[in-house]
């Protein structure tokens, strides 16, 4: 039995999402992702005007007259959403969770794919694979990702982008779409990152939260790594240790950018409690710009 709060976040998400469709991303989302390329439609006697290099020369032989070949553009993709599920997405510190940023992301591009029939899978991992759903193209389907992704409760605390990602090019043999979302708190992946990059169409979208780039001043914090269970007592107030943790985030951030564009793969960073909606619109329009 599905909690009936689950169904009602879903149902919120739904509505935001197909009306950001309606609205923003139907249109930013087809002309950004193209179909797999040409596929061949049909042999046709040549007209003045068609292209010479179309020809078809073994049917040309056997009938005596110049006949091309036609080809249509295979429009349907196969989008995949790798989706982080480990201890840490069920933080947020300004009303949303890391998880509920997911859900919402997936339901909005999810549902632009459906409008442009293509196909939509999920996998949700943690430090191990939690959930694999076969991609496939119906409302209800993506209904069942975004419960998914809300409800899904792990066995696994930690994060292994590196199996996730290994798993993923396993299952998934042709080339996809791949929408990875995580916080990237994890370490020894870059080269599988690469390799999953070469394979399939990868997009990185790491999602953060206000707190782990700046804490609140003068008062003193109890902190609890929920992927470890550790725990510390700190001052956040001005001094060495509120300096060394911004600094700390900051480069963190730095380096997970440089990583992305060293192995080729396009990133979009969001936060918890903040429009996902412009930094979305900004790839659209940079990615269009780059491929046309």
């Amino acid at each position: 039995m599905i909690p009936s709060e689950v169904l009602r976040r879903v149902r919120h998400i739904e509505i935001t999402a197909r009306r950001l469709v309606n609205d923003i991303f139907a249109g930013q989302y087809v002309s950004t992702f193209r179909g797999r390329g040409m596929e061949f439609s049909e042999v046709r006697e040549y007209l003045p005007g068609d292209d010479v290099r179309s020809i078809d020369w073994n049917v040309t032989a056997r009938t005596g007259h110049p006949h091309v070949k036609k080809f249509i553009e295979e429009r349907e993709l196969t989008v995949l959403f790798a989706v982080d599920s480990s201890a840490s997405q069920s933080f947020g510190s300004r009303g949303q969770l890391k998880s509920e940023l997911a859900a919402e992301m997936t339901a909005v591009l999810a549902f632009s794919a459906l409008r442009n029939n293509d196909k939509v899978g999920l996998l949700l991992f943690s430090d191990r694979i939690e959930e694999y759903v076969p991609p496939r193209k119906t409302r209800s389907h993506v209904l069942r990702l975004i419960q998914d992704v809300l409800s899904h409760r792990p066995t696994g605390t930690g994060t292994d982008l590196a199996k996730a990602l290994s798993y993923l090019n396993r299952v998934q043999r042709r080339r996809a779409v791949v929408f990875l979302f995580s916080d990237f708190i994890d370490a020894g992946y870059e080269r599988i990152l690469g390799i999953t990059q070469k394979r399939h169409d990868l997009i990185a979208v790491p999602i953060g939260d206000d707190w782990e780039s700046s804490l609140p001043e003068d008062v003193r914090l109890l902190l609890e790594d929920p992927e470890t269970g550790a725990i510390a007592s700190v001052p956040s107030g001005p001094g060495a240790f509120l300096g060394e943790y911004e600094a700390q985030n900051r480069d963190r951030r730095a380096a997970l950018a440089q990583m992305f564009q060293r192995s080729g793969t396009d990133s979009v960073f969001v936060r918890t409690g903040s429009s996902y909606i412009v930094p979305f619109l900004q790839f659209f329009k940079a990615r269009g710009r780059r491929f046309h």
